[in-house]
Parts: C-alpha cells; structure tokens; sequence
C-alpha cells in the first residue's frame, strides 16, 4: 500500500495558460505527485500513465482516497502503472486567486478549463499527448467526463467515483449555500479581502458536513464517535481562502453535461455509493449509465456514503475485472 503521507510533493511552472474566455496568465504553478514506473513506446512517449483527479476541496495527495486498490497485487499495480495526481487548477499551491495573489481579478474558470489545465501540465512536463486512464473523485469526477467528451481518443478508460454529470439537488443546494455565506462576510468586499475570513470558511465549510456519510452512518455514531468523524472531514478540507472556495464553487455548479455524454468513447466504469447523498445512484449516476455507452455500473454500500469512496476494497475484483485489460 503507499504511504501518501510521505509522498513529497513537487511544482511545475507551466509558461503559458489560455482561460476559456481568452484571458492568459504565464508562469502558473502546479503541485503534483507521483507513483509507479513509467514504461515508453517507441516514440519515447510514456503510455502507461493514469491521471488522477480530486474532488472539490482536495489536492494532489487526495489520491490517498483510492490507496487500497493501488499496490502489487492491486487493480492499480504500481509496476504496471504511472499515476499522476496534481492539485488542479483553482487548487492551494497550484494557480488560483489566493496562490497568484489576484484575488477576485483571476480569470473565472470552467470545468474544462482544469482539463485543460491538466493536459498542458502533461505535455509540458513529460509529452504525454494519450492517457491509459483517468480517474475522477466526486467533482474529479466532471473532469474524467469532460475530458473523455472533449478529447476522445486521448485515453483508453475512465473511472467515475461518487459523481454524476452534473451539479443538482443537495449538492447544488449546499455549494449555492456555502457560496452565499462568503459573500455575505462583511469584510468579503467584493473578493479584496484584507484578512482571511477564517470563521465565514469554517461555517461554509461545516454545512457539508451532516451530508458527507449517510444518514444512518450517524444515527448509529455516539456522540464522541461523530466528532470524530466531523474533525476527520474538516482535516481533509485543503482550501481555506474563501476566493479559491467561491470560484471552485462557480465552476462546479456550473456544470452539466448530459446532452454530451454520447461522445465519450472511452471505456467507462462508473462507481456510486448507494448512501451517497451529494450523488444518489438513482438520480445521478444510474442515468448516466444508461447515457454513456460502453460503460459498467457498480453500486455498492457504505455507511460512510459519499466519502466512502476510501473504501473501494469492497469492490476489488470488480474493478480488477474492468482494469485487466488495460495492464501491459
């Protein structure tokens, strides 16, 4: 198993990148790690690589989430594989409005504009132009998706964890919310903020937290047990500037993309969590299923609902069948 805890990060400087809406910003910086062995054709290309791609509050070492499927012997064998997992665009540490010091004059960004992000630190760094895989977390999720509709040919798979096509019901409703509450600091002054809005982050951040495990995960925790679980959650929150959680905001709700699904040509596994309640099966990702070709569905259980998705051992075979025959 790796120890991503010890795993040292690292930066890239990507010279050039152009926004959706035109605007360019040079010299951006990504933090990135990575695992495993990279193998090259002939070209000198690598073509084992596999991009994995964090969830709305993550980072680089969010990876960390599917640890007990990477490893000798695992789905992900390490031998096989060559994992790049970056803080992504918007991120702490990678370029964002706290990260450049822009603030609220950074250019507003899309889902494809972190795809994009993504690929140009691919090429950039190590000329990788085709992908073995994807795999994306919750909002990492819209990023696998976006970038199998864009670039179609440039990955053999995709793996969609916890996540749907789209931002709608409660996780709409929650990120709308969170938003809401930083805007209305008093001292948010429309983004040039002096200090940070420490406490205005906590609040948008706690009001997540009853919808991150499911609901009988805390009818059946005491009292301690669940504090527990709600200071876990709060050591995972990575983004603590309130421009960075707004625009990650903006770009997630933003977000739909079901009348494209049929352009992806990837092979495509799709995971959900039956007590997943920012992404319902039945709404979110049973429908996609039946939109996107060529896909696998697997639905499985976790009391610990839409973070359960550190808990992918339950379906280890399942996924070890879908990734078989993508190993060299």
């Amino acid at each position: 198993m790796i120890d991503i805890n010890f795993q040292k990060t690292e930066q890239h400087i990507l010279k050039e990148f152009k926004f959706e809406n035109n605007k360019v910003l040079n010299d951006l910086p990504v933090e990135y790690i990575t695992f495993g062995t990279p193998l090259y054709d002939d070209n000198n290309h690598i073509k084992n690589a596999i991009v994995y791609c964090h969830g709305s509050s993550g980072y680089s070492g969010s990876v960390k989430r599917i640890k007990e499927i990477i490893g000798e012997n695992k789905p992900i064998d390490l031998s096989k594989f060559f994992i790049i997992s970056l803080s992504t665009l918007g991120s702490p540490n990678s370029a964002s409005p706290s990260t450049t010091k822009l603030q609220s004059d950074f250019p507003e960004y899309t889902i494809k504009d972190m795809v994009n992000f993504q690929r140009e630190f691919l090429k950039e760094k190590y000329n990788i132009t085709h992908l073995k895989g994807i795999i994306g977390n919750s909002m990492g999720g819209f990023e696998a998706l976006t970038w199998a509709i864009t670039y179609p040919d440039e990955m053999d798979f995709i793996i969609s964890l916890v996540s749907g096509y789209r931002s709608a019901g409660q996780s709409y409703a929650l990120t709308e919310i969170s938003t809401h509450i930083l805007k209305s600091d008093p001292d948010y002054n429309n983004g040039k903020y002096t200090k940070p809005l420490t406490r205005s982050l906590e609040i948008a951040d706690e009001i997540n937290y009853p919808f991150g495990v499911s609901v009988k995960s805390y009818l059946d925790l005491s009292k301690e047990e669940m504090h527990e679980q709600l200071d876990e959650m709060r050591k995972e929150t990575s983004i603590t500037d309130a421009n960075d959680v707004i625009y990650r905001n903006n770009a997630s709700n933003n977000y739909n993309v079901k009348n494209l699904l049929k352009f992806i040509k990837a092979k495509s596994l799709l995971i959900g969590i039956e007590e997943d309640q920012f992404f319902p099966p039945d709404t979110e990702v049973i429908p996609m299923h039946d939109l996107i070709e060529n896909s696998k569905l697997i639905i499985f259980n976790s009391k610990r609902g839409h973070i359960g998705s550190n808990e992918l051992t339950k379906i280890n075979e399942d996924i070890e069948e879908f990734i078989k025959e993508f190993k060299e």
